[in-house]
């Protein structure tokens, strides 16, 4: 980790970062009650998508087994997703990221090295870690992803601000099913299945064991299917 003095935040930062963090629970919790949940704009992210779809995003990724075993699943149920990937893992893993691409989802930036809590950075490395996230995705695939979702979902004023000024649209979640915690299948296909028209679901293929996911996401994306939803990219509604 950079340790260079513009790198690092005054002590007060993390205790600012972990209130918000907290502050963004209920935020979210209020979201999922909504009728339809806020899109964002330059000075709060998206916890929905506009119109009747519902958005699936995959978090921390590339991963050399999960993220193929996901891009199956999708294929085979013929649903599009979001991919919030992390700009280390994108450079040893960019096959995948070509492979994500070629099989028609949508990628995101989720930083570089998902430092946490990512609002306490000091703002150098904050627009360095989102900064250095496009530059290798656009060297792996020759497109910059114009998504971008803050590590952990800690959002501050610096983090939008940030994310803005680099053209990014910053993207929250509506449902999480805490599938990171490995905390059983059965677990996540109950929170999953709750999703409704204008949200948007969290998952992960990175960061650990997601078997729990793969299978649980083989039973939800056929049960949301058939209740009529479609499952689109955030931001452009397709």
């Amino acid at each position: 980790m950079n340790t260079a003095p513009d790198s690092v935040a005054p002590p007060w930062a993390y205790l600012s970062a972990q209130a918000l963090h907290y502050l963004f629970f209920a935020v979210r919790g209020q979201q999922f009650l909504r009728r339809q949940a806020t899109v964002g704009g330059r000075h709060w992210p998206a916890f929905g998508v506009p119109g009747p779809g519902v958005a699936l995003t995959i978090d921390d990724g590339p991963h050399p087994e999960w993220t193929p075993r996901m891009l199956d699943l999708l294929d085979r149920h013929q649903v599009r997703a979001t991919f919030f990937l992390i700009g280390d893992r994108v450079r040893e893993r960019p096959e995948l990221v070509r492979r994500i691409v070629s099989a028609g989802h949508a990628i995101g930036n989720h930083s570089m090295s998902h430092p946490q809590p990512f609002a306490a950075l000091a703002r150098p490395r904050l627009r360095a870690e989102i900064a250095r996230t496009q530059v290798e995705i656009e060297d792996a695939v020759g497109l910059r992803p114009v998504l971008f979702r803050a590590p952990g979902g800690n959002w501050s004023p610096d983090v939008l601000r940030t994310t803005a000024d680099l053209g990014l649209t910053s993207i929250d979640w509506t449902v999480n099913p805490s599938d990171w915690r490995s905390p059983g299948v059965s677990r996540i296909i109950r929170s999953l299945s709750r999703g409704r028209s204008g949200q948007v679901l969290l998952c992960h293929d990175g960061g650990g064991d997601r078997s729990q996911t793969v299978e649980a996401l083989d039973t939800v994306l056929p049960r949301l299917l058939g209740r009529g939803l479609r499952f689109v990219i955030p931001g452009d509604g397709r």
